[in-house]
């Protein structure tokens, strides 16, 4: 589910995959539902390729979603993403106690609860990983 979610360099919120153009994406926006193209200019991420540093690996975005979603038992999150640094450290400490304090920094995890925080307000609370299929297209590819 997440390959199909994406991060827009310069647009707020994500958006979901509706179709792909000879030169851009056709993208719909999961907080008003607005439709707009992404061109090859923009920068555009898939939530599945995304992950999070810790001591010893890169923990798949999708594994962190899902201890979010477990700590706050499918709800919005429990923690503004405004709060002070501090208090995104702890809660970060909470969910993933191994993520590398070094690398990941205070906007990384507002932009970890900013997303969450959409993607429970629209609905989509699987965040399983699945398998890449050899003839699933790579989004980011076809983007640049």
């Amino acid at each position: 589910m997440l390959k199909e979610i994406l991060s827009v360099s310069g647009k707020p919120g994500l958006f979901k995959l509706v179709s792909q153009g000879k030169n851009m994406l056709i993208v719909e926006s999961l907080i008003d539902g607005r439709r707009i193209p992404a061109y090859t200019k923009d920068k555009v991420v898939s939530l599945g390729d995304i992950a999070i540093f810790t001591e010893d690996e890169e923990v798949p975005l999708a594994k962190v979603l899902e201890k979010v979603k477990a700590k706050e038992n499918g709800a919005l999150s429990s923690i503004d993403p405004k709060s002070d640094n501090e208090k995104l450290r702890t809660y970060m400490a909470e969910i993933l106690p191994e993520y590398n304090r070094d690398k990941v920094y205070p906007s990384d995890i507002r932009k970890l609860i900013l997303w969450y925080n959409i993607l429970i307000q629209a609905n989509l609370t699987d965040f399983s990983i699945e398998k890449k299929n050899e003839s699933e297209s790579n989004v980011e590819s076809n983007v640049e």
